[in-house]
């Protein structure tokens, strides 16, 4: 497999300091990667398990309250919000003017792995696609082409 066809790394920019290649992301809190047309946040058991003890409720009384079924498998509810949807664990009053995640510590994978999902790493035109509406990408903390590999790998997004 060619270095192209194996990764980000191909249009991944060089540190201007280092000279090592990544991607750089700093969560801004804006809540954009939790919101919109609607979607899905997919989760394993031991995902559903670890929230359900959180909410002090057995798993099937988790799945009921707070997940629904969709055409790609069980996914956390979303609220209707102006100009689309949200996820339901999304507060965007604790700190206003910021949107967090109120299940933070026990959030899905495929939350705690944004922005580094395959399909924002097709290539350039992707990840800027998805710098679009997230606008930390592109700024702070420097992930390394290692790091990005392991991260885009533990979800198929």
């Amino acid at each position: 497999m060619s270095e192209r066809d194996d990764g980000p790394e191909w249009f991944c920019t060089p540190d201007r300091e280092t000279g090592e290649r990544g991607l750089s992301f700093s969560c801004t809190m804006c809540g954009n990667c939790c919101s919109g047309d609607g979607g899905y946040v997919l989760f394993t058991d031991e995902e559903a398990g670890a929230l359900a003890r959180r909410f002090g409720v057995d798993v099937a009384e988790f799945l009921e309250r707070y997940t629904h079924d969709t055409m790609v498998g069980r996914s956390l509810k979303e609220r209707p919000r102006e100009g689309g949807y949200e996820c339901i664990f999304l507060d965007r009053e604790k700190f206003p003017g910021r949107a967090v995640c109120s299940v933070y510590e026990d959030r899905p994978a495929q939350c705690r792995t944004w922005p580094f999902w395959k399909s924002n790493l097709a290539g350039p035109w992707t990840w800027g696609k998805a710098a679009k509406t997230c606008p930390g990408l592109n700024k702070g903390t420097r992930y390394t082409v290692q790091q990005i590999r392991v991260l885009r790998d533990t979800v198929e997004m």
